[in-house]
């Protein structure tokens, strides 16, 4: 019996309008046969975790470029947490500054990817953390 793929939602929270970088991802998951659910451009928290509820994902990946993933990010985890999907893997990308990574790991997020990062590593941090 096969097993069945990961189910993700990739989205773009915030005013953001720049998706080139989700897409990729998304694109590069899909490849790697996962089942990708793009949630779109200017995403509201709220709206993310309904998609990740919605389509029982047990992955979300949120894109920021606009500088907004320190109020974000942790309105996005309490919202999965209020809605008893905190055991979702959660893992974020763009750009983000080195010294606020420590923070966003530590509210629950579990990887951040920076610009430039292999989509191969993305994948497999995803199966990784997933088969633990």
């Amino acid at each position: 019996m096969s097993q069945a793929p990961i189910r993700i939602v990739i989205a773009k929270p915030g005013l953001d309008g720049h998706d080139r970088g989700a897409k990729v991802v998304a694109r590069a998951l899909r490849d790697a046969g996962m089942e990708v659910i793009y949630t779109g451009l200017r995403q509201t928290p709220v709206q993310i975790v309904a998609a990740v509820v919605q389509e029982d994902a047990r992955v979300l990946g949120m894109s920021i470029l606009s500088g907004a993933h320190n109020q974000i990010f942790p309105e996005v985890m309490r919202l999965l947490k209020a809605q008893g999907a905190e055991d979702v893997l959660v893992f974020a990308g763009g750009i983000i500054p080195d010294e606020d990574i420590a923070a966003l790991k530590a509210i629950g997020i579990r990887e951040i990817f920076q610009p430039g990062t292999n989509t191969d590593d993305i994948v497999a941090f995803i199966r990784q953390a997933i088969q633990d």
